[in-house]
């Protein structure tokens, strides 16, 4: 079986190790499209968040404490840049994390792509399922305000989503084509899965390359979402400030029909919601998406495990 996750942040990167954890003993081949609209070039290097979160995490290296980054990190090199003026003095880039951002910028540089350079760098580690970037162009996602724009990264890390969002600009992703090997992989698989990932600023710049919603809505396989949001709250950020911006209220149904029914031109078959959200059901359904309640927790890869089966069970 083949599953293709469409993924970002920290919550893709922990429902990536439940899918993991439900479909490697089986032997199923796992590809996640990853968000690029948060990398940026910083310091000279190329930093892609997402990805190296994801990466981490699924090669048990990352900090679970914080929830981003490696985990034993120093940061005696951010030091050393604040003392120089280089960079953004609130954007600390630990050591370790420095090494994977040098190394990426090495091979971008040598000309791989940024598809080639995740293949080089993951191949480190026995992730149990292939990352592809969403696009190898620079496609980047800037927060319209009305003091004018701030990158993703300024807007998130800096101001804590603080500064009132009237939209969000994906820079770049008009002129974009995917990256080689998404949609392949879209084409060939089994069952599309949306993790519960940021609807707008991790979901959204993969769906706005073109070529990616259309391959999409075309696909054989059915595609099957996983609410981000549990009983009309965010599990973890800022999203609902995300949402609240484009017009969508903070609700799990809501969210559903903001990705709309495949049927109707949108990218939802199916759609899970958590128990305690059950009472949405009936508004998802009515927009021709099946919908399921399920426990959506992610308190561990085995408790997710059992979510992803669920998602597989929609998917049917």
């Amino acid at each position: 079986m083949k599953i293709v996750v469409l993924s970002g942040g920290v919550g893709g990167a922990r429902f990536l190790l439940g899918v993991r954890e439900h479909a490697s003993p089986a032997g199923h081949e796992i590809t996640a499209v990853v968000n690029v609209g948060d990398d940026m070039w910083h310091a000279g290097v190329r930093i892609a968040p997402d990805l190296d979160s994801i990466t981490y995490a699924l090669a048990g290296v990352n900090d679970t404490e914080r929830g981003w980054g490696r985990a034993g990190e120093s940061e005696r090199v951010s030091g050393e840049l604040r003392a120089y003026g280089v960079g953004w003095p609130w954007f600390t880039l630990g050591d370790l994390d420095l090494g994977t951002h040098l190394a990426r910028t090495h091979y971008l540089r040598e000309g791989l792509g940024l598809s080639g350079a995740t293949e080089r760098i993951t191949a480190r580690w026995p992730l149990g399922a292939t990352l592809i970037p969403s696009t190898d162009s620079e496609v980047e996602t800037h927060v319209v305000t009305a003091d004018g724009t701030l990158h993703f990264q300024e807007w998130w890390t800096r101001h804590r989503a603080a500064i009132p969002a009237l939209g969000f600009e994906y820079r770049g992703a008009e002129e974009a084509s995917p990256a080689p090997g998404v949609l392949d992989a879209i084409a060939s698989a089994d069952a599309i899965l949306v993790a519960p990932s940021n609807p707008v600023v991790s979901i959204g710049p993969i769906l706005a390359i073109p070529g990616i919603r259309e391959a999409l809505r075309d696909a054989a396989a059915p595609v099957v979402g996983v609410s981000p949001i549990i009983a009309g709250a965010v599990v973890r950020g800022m999203a609902d400030a995300c949402l609240t911006a484009i017009g969508v209220e903070t609700s799990a149904a809501a969210v559903a029909l903001h990705y709309g029914s495949r049927s109707a031109g949108g990218l939802l078959d199916a759609w899970l919601v958590d128990s305690s959200d059950a009472a949405e059901l009936a508004r998802v359904e009515a927009a021709g998406i099946r919908a399921r309640a399920v426990p959506l927790w992610m308190t561990s890869p085995e408790v997710t495990a059992d979510m992803v089966a669920a998602a597989l069970v929609a998917a049917r």
